[in-house]
């Protein structure tokens, strides 16, 4: 099995470190049409339950709740 020639050096490993989590975004958000909170896109509105102009799940109400 090939084995390293040289010590990878922490410069060189944090450089590597470095590209890779730059690249790293958030993820991509939205506001609901229908209620107008931010939700993350292609995923249904926590707050309503709607997902393209549909209601796919059912959201107790606060006022139910209390």
């Amino acid at each position: 099995m090939a084995t390293p020639k040289r010590k990878v050096s922490h410069a060189r490993t944090a450089q590597r470190k470095a590209n890779w989590l730059g690249a790293l975004s958030a993820p991509e958000t939205m506001s609901c049409p229908h209620c107008g909170e931010i939700t993350l896109v292609h995923h249904a509105c926590p707050s309503c339950g709607y997902y393209r102009n549909r209601q796919v799940v059912k959201v107790k109400s606060e006022e139910a709740a209390s």
